[in-house]
Formats: C-alpha cells, sequence, structure tokens
C-alpha cells in the first residue's frame, strides 16, 4: 500500500486529473472509432486516419512515421492508436492498472510531440493558442508524470479494490492439512528413536 497519507484535497486534485487526462484519451478513441460523422452542414465526414496527420509532421520522428505510410503501415497505425487511445482512457477514468494507463498515456503524447515539436513561435493555420517548445501535449505529458509518480491508483479507483482483494488473499490462514503434516513427520521420527 501506499505509506504516504495524502489529504483529502490533494487526493481529489490527483484524481480529477487523472480523470480529465482519462477523458480526453477516451473521447479522442471514440472519435477516430467511431467516425465517419456528420458536419454541421449534413455532410458525411471521410472516415478518420493518421495519414494526414503523419504526412504533415515535421519532428524528430516524422521521417520515420511518413516512411511506415508510404510502406503501407497506415492501417496498422490507425488500429494501434484507436485502441491505444481507448485503453488508455478506460485505464485512467476507471483507475484500473493505472500506472500501464499512464505509462501508455506518456508513450503516446511523447509520439505525438516528437512529431510535431512547436519550434516557429508563430500562429500555425488550424492550430488553436501559439507555442514555442512548450505546448498541450507537453504540459499533458507532465501532467501524466504527476499521476506516475503519485500512484494514483492507491488513492481512488478498480486498483484500490484489486489492491485490497490482493492483499485479504495474502493474509488468509494457511489450511489445517498444511499444519499438521510437519507434526505427522516429527512423530514419526520420534518412534524410530531419533531424538529432538
Amino acid at each position: 500500500m501506499n505509506d504516504t497519507t495524502y489529504r483529502p484535497l490533494q487526493q481529489f486534485a490527483l484524481i480529477a486529473l487523472r480523470t480529465l487526462i482519462g477523458w480526453h484519451f477516451l473521447y479522442e478513441a471514440y472519435y477516430k472509432i467511431w467516425s465517419p460523422a456528420w458536419s454541421p452542414a449534413g455532410t458525411p465526414l471521410a472516415r478518420w486516419t493518421s495519414a494526414g496527420y503523419l504526412k504533415g509532421a515535421s519532428g524528430p520522428l516524422a521521417g520515420l512515421f511518413q516512411k511506415m505510410v508510404n510502406s503501407g503501415w497506415t492501417p496498422w497505425i490507425d488500429r494501434t492508436v484507436k485502441i491505444g487511445l481507448l485503453l488508455i482512457g478506460l485505464s485512467l477514468i476507471l483507475g484500473l492498472f493505472t500506472r500501464f494507463g499512464a505509462l501508455g498515456a506518456l508513450f503516446f503524447l511523447s509520439l505525438f510531440y516528437l512529431l510535431y515539436v512547436p519550434l516557429t513561435g508563430v500562429p500555425q493555420p488550424g492550430i488553436e493558442g501559439t507555442y514555442l517548445i512548450v505546448n498541450k501535449t507537453l504540459i499533458e505529458a507532465a501532467a501524466v508524470g504527476v499521476l506516475l509518480v503519485f500512484d494514483t491508483g492507491a488513492i481512488a479507483g478498480l486498483d484500490l479494490f484489486l489492491r485490497a482483494r490482493k492483499s485479504k488473499h495474502q493474509r488468509q490462514p494457511i489450511g489445517e492439512a498444511s499444519v499438521s503434516a510437519p507434526a505427522a513427520v516429527v512423530t514419526q521420527v520420534n518412534k524410530d528413536g531419533v531424538h529432538s
């Protein structure tokens, strides 16, 4: 269990942070899985794919992912992103396997950041805000780092239930048969004239 006790307000803040990040990942998955959607004008939108995002990337990992897209890996990348976002979102919202969920979130956010490191410092078309090195993706990755450091699964969520259940199984008394077996061996040894 967790040796550190946090005040209720600290616990609330950590769980709120985990839930909000989980919601962000879950909604991203929802959008990507259940698209096509409809535009406000009533026309169908195309199915989501990572191809355009990856082809427009300019960060340190851009070349690698552009080669993958050109080699026909787009369907595999798309499925991995959809499933990864969904599992991470559920993990963080439910507090289930929270450390794995946070590690997955950190992995994806690092990839997204390294595909588009903001180096221009001027507004970009289609992007909200103006960024130089630090953007929302990097800030969210730092917040996920906080979730890892404070082990929010020990505060609230299904991880807490699993830990309590595991602890209960570890504390159960040893069965009668396993306790009486050594006594029978000692009795047999004593009958043969061996002194203990």
